[in-house]
This record gives structure tokens, C-alpha cells and sequence, in this order.
């Protein structure tokens, strides 16, 4: 039986946290079971307060806090040092690497051994890097963990995860991930993770553009929008971006699943990256997006994009 439980807990924690008793689960450096783990929210935006009203409803939530006080959230804290006081995990969300940067350099008098930093903003591999050093010389430990998923798939415990960093840590945090995600990729290292989940948003980014200028056209041609959906649901570019736009730019909701701001944010990101400087797709979405701040969409949905056409 020893046997087994030490094979099953490399690939499959949860599995395992279901058939063991609590005496054969392994144990973090703070000498507690990982079972017993509590995480910190450091950013209550759109996805951060979504996650942390899921881990609280599993009782796992330490505490949180946002630059814009919300001292009615659950298990608020004044401060981010307080919350890393707290918390044997820390997950923080926010929205630029600056922004990242500030909070682990508050944080830091509070890190050492037991302590874990998630790190779950968009931001660029050599930030990434940095972030690292400077939580692990403080004895603790960190992970990389952008994902994929707007509020919907938040709301829905839907997240899919880009982890980056040491795979027996990744293990650890499976029992907290579960709360809140359908699915994490094991990438590689922590700018790695950074890197792909960038490459994921130019993606995006670029279907949206595309997708707008498609249905524009076809609307100019007289083409019922009933009529251009249903036959691109039978095309092979249909995709889950159109899956999930649709409803927006069928009634022109463009209420923010993620925002113009952020999305510009990472295509400014993508583009400094070492030998992504003259993507001729990147440097144009990023350009419409740009355009979509100036025009006073920052804070709607980047399906907004399609308003520059009309």
C-alpha cells in the first residue's frame, strides 16, 4: 500500500487526497499536511474576487486584498502584508508586471520557508525571472501560473492553468488549483509558462480582429448574422473565441469578459520579447487595440474591436 500511495501522488494529488487517510498525506516545509494549505487573493478584479469567493467556500481563503478597499469582501485584509502573514500560499492577480513587482517587494519581509508565491498575472518572461529570485532568496518558494478562461470560465471553475516551476511544488498547490480550474498544463519553467500564456493571447487577439472585420463584411453585404454564424459553426475556423463572442457581437454587449487595457497590455508585452519584434500580426493587433484605448473602449470587452469598423 506504501507502495502505491508514493506512486500516486506525483501525477494525480487529488485522486490521491480521496483514497488516503489524512496520516499518509504528504507534508509542506511548515510541517502541516498540504490538505490544511490556505491561500491569499492579492487583487480583487474580475477573475482575482472570482477565485477568491471559490476558495472560501471551501474554507480555504486566508485573506484578500485589492489597492481599491472592498472591506465587505470575504476575509479582507488591509493590507498585502497581511494577507502574507496569513497565508501559506499567496496567489497574486493583478494587472502589470509593475504592478506584481510592488506587491512582492511588500510582501517580502513576510516570505521564508513555507511560504509559496503564485504568480497568475499576465507578464513577461524576464519579469518572470526576476520575480523568481527574489522570492526563492528569501527561502520561499515560487510558481508561475498565468491561465486562460475570462469570467465565465471563472464563474464556472472552468480556469485552465500555464504552470511553470518545479513539478513536486505543482503537486502541493493540486488540492487549491481544483477549487477554481478545470485543467493545468505543466509547461516547463516559470518564463516558459509567462511565454506561453502570451502566445495564447495573441491568438486570441488575433481571431478577434478577424472575426470582426469577417461578420463586418458580411453584414455589409446584407448578410443576416443569423445566417454568417450558422454557417461558420461549420467551418474550420469556428472556433471557442467565436463560441463565446457570438452573444456579444450579436447584441452589442461589450461589458468587459476581458478588457481592451489588459489585452493591449499583454500584445505590448508579446512585442518585447527577443525575436518577436517584427510579428506583422502581433504589431497589428496590437495597433487596433491601441486604437480601441484612444477611441474610449479600455475598460469594454476586446470584442469591442468591431466598433472600429463601423
Amino acid at each position: 500500500m506504501i507502495k502505491i500511495a508514493r506512486l500516486r501522488f506525483g501525477r494525480d494529488s487529488g485522486a490521491a487526497f480521496r483514497r488516503f487517510p489524512q496520516r499518509s498525506l504528504p507534508r509542506v516545509p511548515n510541517g502541516y499536511p498540504r490538505h490544511f494549505m490556505k491561500i491569499g487573493i492579492l487583487g480583487l478584479g474580475l477573475i482575482g474576487s472570482i477565485w477568491s469567493r471559490h476558495y472560501h467556500a471551501a474554507g480555504k481563503l486566508a485573506g484578500a486584498w485589492n489597492r481599491t478597499a472592498q472591506p465587505d469582501f470575504p476575509e479582507w485584509k488591509s493590507t498585502p502584508e497581511a494577507v502574507a502573514a496569513a497565508a501559506d500560499v499567496i496567489q497574486i492577480v493583478v494587472a502589470d508586471p509593475p504592478a506584481v513587482r510592488d506587491l512582492i517587494e511588500r510582501i517580502l519581509p513576510a516570505l521564508g520557508p513555507g511560504k509559496i508565491v503564485v504568480q497568475s498575472s499576465t507578464i513577461d518572461p524576464a519579469s518572470s525571472e526576476e520575480f523568481e529570485t527574489l522570492v526563492t532568496l528569501r527561502g520561499a518558494r515560487y510558481l508561475e501560473a498565468p491561465f486562460t478562461g475570462s469570467k465565465p470560465a471563472a464563474e464556472q471553475k472552468q480556469t485552465v492553468y500555464y504552470l511553470g516551476g518545479d513539478r513536486g511544488l505543482i503537486a502541493e498547490l493540486e488540492s487549491l488549483f481544483v477549487l477554481v480550474s478545470s485543467h493545468r498544463f505543466v509547461i516547463g519553467t516559470p518564463s516558459q509558462a509567462a511565454s506561453l500564456k502570451l502566445a495564447m493571447n495573441l491568438n486570441i487577439a488575433a481571431q478577434m480582429e478577424a472575426l470582426s472585420e469577417a461578420l463586418t463584411l458580411s453584414r455589409r453585404a446584407g448578410i443576416s448574422d443569423d445566417v454568417f454564424f450558422e454557417a461558420l459553426g461549420k467551418n474550420a475556423s469556428y472556433s471557442g473565441l467565436t463560441k463565446l463572442k457570438e452573444p456579444k457581437l450579436r447584441a452589442g454587449d461589450f461589458s468587459p469578459q476581458f478588457s481592451v487595457k489588459h489585452m493591449l497590455k499583454d500584445m505590448r508585452l508579446a512585442s518585447r520579447i527577443q525575436g518577436c519584434e517584427d510579428f506583422p500580426i502581433l504589431d497589428t493587433v496590437r495597433d487596433r487595440l491601441a486604437q480601441a484605448d484612444r477611441a474610449g473602449f479600455a475598460d469594454e470587452d476586446f470584442s469591442s474591436l468591431i466598433k472600429l469598423l463601423a
